[in-house]
């Protein structure tokens, strides 16, 4: 009976599947066949990257109430993918640059709203430098010191540090004074310079983007990785920029999760005028996250959905594809929305929850590094009506699992939140 389901199975793919499987490297040639799958071949790799999820991670899936915050849409790099960029000059309801009030006020609801990190990241405004990047950590750390301050990708990083005139190294110290917790690890895209020069010839290099990386886990300062696919790329960009990913964090240790980014077409200029093509299939998204699972494995074992971008249906068939973890609440949510996507900016941890437990699994609620605040063993004790405070109540004293400066678990139990 079993040898029925697999008969359709391409005898080059079932090897690949079981050498990924039995712990060897996938190579970037083998990635890239597997990002071309479809029928029987897919639905072995789905199952395979599903296997491997269970071994590297178990069956919990993780999410993080957080909160982010863009403080300005005024930028002037002019990706061709974007379609949140202002320049200063737009109609004034338009473009924006928050104030420190209203970038407190903002945070002062996340934490009513029971978060445990703000996401802080804007456009490249012109007039900005590193002193401002430096006072808005001052600002949020300073009024709320309990929130972790994830922020400034590689981009920012880029742009702050080079009107700094500091060091690399003594840059991100400076930051992580000021309150820097860790690094979204976007502007990536595409890890490639000929693929970029189209998508934003204006933005950093690959090695620059490494050389920012390499230099924040260096001195302690985590960050998470990213990959934009459904435009120009093909299945070859998508494995080397994976392999690029793998071997940083052979080297450093210092990514703590993998999240596949689909385009958002409809509203910017790569798809309306350089004619990509409109956003990722559903075949792609689940074999992106499949692959990135195999691919990745045992050096980064979280692999993140982006509801925003594929909406929480296909999150949760994503989940049984390789993923482990469905992201951050948000609370609101402007760059996917600015070029078109429609599933919303907030994911309440209720519906989180929901979503999770339909899949037969067990909700976490963990920190930015993966640190277990709350493990919900048990529906009835996470109504929609459970307030933070009585979360961390039924969690106990020992509600947060140790980590590293790098993210990793120290030997301890998570708290479990189960009857009796």
């Amino acid at each position: 009976m079993l040898e029925r389901l697999f008969q359709d199975v391409n005898p080059g793919v079932a090897r690949i599947l079981d050498a990924a499987l039995d712990g060897k490297e996938l190579s970037t040639a083998d990635a890239a066949t597997l990002l071309r799958v479809r029928g029987a071949d897919l639905q072995a790799l789905q199952r395979a990257a599903d296997l491997a999820r269970k071994e590297d991670v178990g069956d919990d899936i993780s999410f993080v109430v957080c909160r982010n915050i863009n403080f300005t849409n005024i930028c002037y790099v002019g990706c061709s993918f974007c379609g949140f960029a202002r320049h200063k000059n737009d109609a004034a309801a338009d473009a924006y640059d928050r104030s420190m009030e209203e970038i407190l006020e903002k945070c002062g609801d996340a934490v009513a709203r029971g978060a445990s990190e703000v996401c802080i990241q804007g456009g490249i405004h012109p007039n900005k430098d590193h002193t401002h990047y430096h006072e808005i950590l001052t600002t949020i750390h300073s009024a709320f010191p309990q929130l972790h301050i994830h922020a400034y990708s590689p981009e920012e990083v880029d742009f702050a540090h080079r009107k700094s005139g500091m060091e690399l190294d003594d840059y991100f110290r400076w930051m992580m004074e000021a309150g820097l917790g860790s690094m979204p690890g976007t502007a990536a895209e595409i890890l490639d310079d000929e693929v970029r020069e189209i998508l934003s010839p204006r933005k950093l290099t690959v090695a620059r983007w490494e050389e920012i990386v390499r230099t924040a886990h260096s001195v302690g300062l985590p960050s998470t990785s990213t990959l934009m696919y459904g435009h120009i790329e093909t299945p070859e960009h998508i494995a080397n920029h994976i392999a690029l990913l793998r071997d940083i964090q052979k080297d450093t240790g210092g990514i703590t999760e993998f999240v596949p980014l689909g385009f958002i077409h409809e509203k910017n200029m790569l798809y309306n005028v350089l004619g990509s093509r409109p956003g990722a299939s559903m075949s792609e998204d689940l074999r992106l996250i499949a692959v990135s699972r195999l691919m990745l494995r045992p050096w980064i074992t979280n692999i993140q959905v982006s509801w925003v971008k594929m909406g929480a249906k296909l999150a949760q068939v994503a989940m049984n594809s390789g993923a482990n973890d469905f992201g951050g609440s948000l609370m609101e949510e402007s760059i996917s929305r600015e070029s078109g996507a429609d599933h919303g900016e907030n994911m309440p941890a209720e519906e989180f929850r929901r979503l999770i437990r339909e899949l037969g699994r067990v909700p976490v609620e963990r920190n930015t590094t993966y640190g277990v605040l709350a493990r919900f063993e048990d529906p009835a004790l996470d109504p929609a009506s459970l307030e933070p405070e009585r979360r961390i109540e039924l969690a106990g004293p020992a509600r947060q699992r140790d980590r590293d400066p790098m993210g990793r678990d120290a030997p301890a139990s998570a708290p479990v939140l189960a009857a009796g």
